[in-house]
């Protein structure tokens, strides 16, 4: 079975990871890397932790307005496709790489599997929310993380195909947790105690290419009175220049970190800020409470068992989130059992052909 794999951004890299990991035991995989994240601190520091093998395309197509971007994707993507001609196109998540790759794969009758299925924030301004739906009415096999998903996806008429795999981003962090612990130093490096910093990542464009929604999270992290660790994603930190802000002596403006760090610097946390899907789950798993930089998530189980607050982007919401002393339920696995990938290749396997 040969399986042609579309990844492009830092969070599809780690789940990437995990599958090709099982994959690659029996099966060929080719795998394709649109450029869309690049640099080192966002790319190849991913590739390196993760034991993920070099791309076997690099289409560099880096960044740009979507329509631009995801144009120049399906151009790159339509020849290596026709080249390799694989059983199945895997992508993951819902970035402009994975829109690209299905609707390439689609017209050319190549079976789409889509990892990380079924999600909804229901607000279609999002241009994440655009790329997940029309992936999944492309996909033949679509693999959610939780049941949630499925529900989502009936209720589009979408059932054939749809398996709950769980999350293969717990089969990551159960692959890398004891790894993290013991090869980070960034506790130390930021002379930083557990339990005793907030944690804080924005990235989305809804937040960052809105200069006065980012100044006021910015702003209400520097009223935290708390010591703020904010790894700055490349365009976040442009934004940031370009509005003229200057943090307040309580917040670690940092360069992005690896995944490792990433993983200690989460476990560690008193709570995390994030306006990113991925790093709300990984609070979950690590029983950290977690602030949702956002007026919606696609991660709703995480709400519904306590250990998320959905606060939006004001100031006095996302205060009193920080403030509340969150008493969580009872921290159960609502995202599988660690064996996704497993189920996922099994799956790819009993399909093929």
């Amino acid at each position: 079975m040969k399986i042609l794999t579309v990844v492009g951004a830092r969070p599809q890299f780690v789940k990437a990871a995990a599958v090709s990991r099982i994959l690659r035991e029996t099966h060929t995989e080719v795998l394709v890397h649109t450029g869309q994240h690049y640099d080192e601190r966002m790319s190849e520091v991913f590739f390196r932790e993760l034991g993920i093998p070099e791309p076997d395309y690099n289409l560099e197509v880096g960044s740009a307005g979507h329509s631009v971007q995801t144009g120049e994707m399906l151009i790159r993507m339509e020849p290596i496709f026709e080249k390799e001609k694989p059983d199945w196109v895997l992508v993951y998540g819902d970035t402009n790489s994975t829109l690209a790759g299905a609707l390439v794969a689609s017209k050319l009758h190549i079976p789409v599997a889509h990892v990380e299925a079924g999600l909804r924030s229901f607000n279609r301004e999002m241009p994440e929310e655009i790329n997940r739906v029309l992936t999944d009415h492309v996909s033949q096999l679509l693999f959610c993380p939780a049941q949630k998903a499925v529900e989502n996806l009936k209720l589009e008429g979408v059932t054939s195909g749809v398996h709950v795999v769980g999350d293969v981003m717990y089969d990551a962090v159960l692959r890398h947790s004891d790894e993290a612990e013991k090869k980070s130093s960034i506790l130390t490096l930021l002379d930083l105690k557990p339990k005793q910093y907030l944690l804080a990542t924005v990235h989305r464009a809804s937040n960052v290419d809105d200069t006065a929604k980012l100044l006021n999270i910015l702003e209400t992290f520097s009223m935290l009175g708390e010591t703020v660790v904010f790894p700055v994603h490349p365009r976040t930190r442009k934004a940031i220049q370009i509005a003229g802000f200057k943090p307040g002596e309580n917040i670690k403006l940092i360069e992005p970190v690896g995944y490792l760090d990433m993983l200690w610097l989460e476990k560690n946390a008193r709570m995390i800020l994030t306006d990113s899907g991925g790093v709300q789950k990984e609070a979950y798993w690590f029983g950290t409470p977690c602030v949702t930089l956002r007026d919606e998530t696609e991660w709703v189980e995480t709400v519904e068992s306590g250990w998320n607050v959905v606060a939006g982007t004001e100031r006095e919401r996302i205060l009193k989130a920080v403030q509340k002393k969150l008493l969580p339920a009872a921290h159960s696995n609502l995202f599988g059992a660690g064996d996704a990938s497993q189920k996922i290749v099994r799956l790819l396997e009993s399909k093929a052909g």
